[in-house]
């Protein structure tokens, strides 16, 4: 198997390691944490696919952060909303649901603290990720979202992974396979 995967997200390259998730997959190792380079373009990329008229980016935590704070800046939006993995003591009310991602095996939640619950009621909000691939993730940001009393306007992410290619429902700059790993 190859070691590295050439990502192409427009003028830019990446040299991505190939790392087994599963005796039988593998995948081309994307962080955007610490690459201010890739997340400005993509920003300004994914700002011309977002609708005009949205109130609040929700993104997850922690890798699509970077990238909803680019994204904010280049729409004008002065505050987005981040759903934590874990709920924290500060939080007032938190909702919770679970979510399971291609690249963790342990059960895992995504957290709406429910101050940020109360600025989405009745918004338009536009959920931000890093990279969609089984849509596990996103579908949790959605249901958080929906429980709140706003609607999803658009969703969209830097990279769509194996068969999120074919998703008409998000909008994404690149493709990134995923690695049989055979005998």
């Amino acid at each position: 198997m190859q070691k590295y995967f050439e990502l192409q997200v427009g003028p830019l390259t990446r040299q991505l390691p190939i790392m087994p998730i599963s005796d039988t997959l593998a995948i081309a190792s994307f962080v955007l944490l610490g690459d201010a380079e890739l997340t400005d373009y993509a920003a300004s990329e994914l700002a011309k696919r977002v609708p005009t008229d949205f109130d609040y980016l929700v993104t997850l935590e922690s890798k699509g952060i970077p990238l909803a704070q680019e994204l904010s800046r280049c729409t004008n939006h002065a505050q987005y909303v981040v759903l934590r993995k874990s709920v924290k003591d500060y939080m007032r009310a938190p909702q919770t649901v679970p979510v399971s991602a291609i690249t963790t095996s342990a059960p895992q939640q995504l957290v709406l603290d429910g101050t940020d619950a109360d600025r989405l009621v009745a918004k338009k909000v536009v959920i931000v990720d890093d990279v969609i691939s089984s849509g596990g993730s996103l579908q949790a940001a959605k249901t958080l979202i929906e429980r709140a009393g706003a609607t999803v306007v658009s969703q969209v992410a830097i990279l769509a992974e194996g068969d999120a290619v074919d998703r008409t429902d998000i909008h994404y700059l690149a493709e990134l396979p995923l690695f049989p790993i055979t005998d």
